[in-house]
């Protein structure tokens, strides 16, 4: 196992034209910090509202680079069990983001 396991499909989505962003989730324990790793992991400005709708916006407007854009979704699973409804509304906004520009996958297992 490799100290990265995301090393080599961030190095071929990246050789492909994809801009890729990691976001890790684990410690996430509500809305606010939901948001904030968004915003960090997305350099999103400062004045994004940190909410669903500003989140749907914000998703739907990113620079894509040439192919598009790899988000992978790590230490998500703590968050989901903690907080079913605010996931489920997430997992919405991420499914209706995701198309030609975004692709967004939720790794299975933890952050490293």
């Amino acid at each position: 196992m490799t100290a990265d396991p995301f090393s080599g499909l961030l190095a071929g989505a990246r050789a492909e034209g994809w801009s890729t962003v990691l976001l890790d989730l684990a410690g996430v324990t509500g809305k606010p910090a939901l948001m904030d790793r968004f915003a960090r992991a997305l350099d999103l400005p400062d004045w994004f509202g940190r909410n669903w709708d500003a989140l749907a916006d914000s998703l739907g407007d990113l620079p894509t680079g040439e192919s598009g854009l790899l988000l992978i979704v790590t230490g998500w699973q703590a968050y989901a069990d903690a907080c079913p409804e605010e996931w489920a509304v997430a997992r919405e906004i991420l499914d209706s983001a995701t198309g030609p520009g975004l692709c967004a996958v939720l790794a299975l297992g933890g952050s490293h």
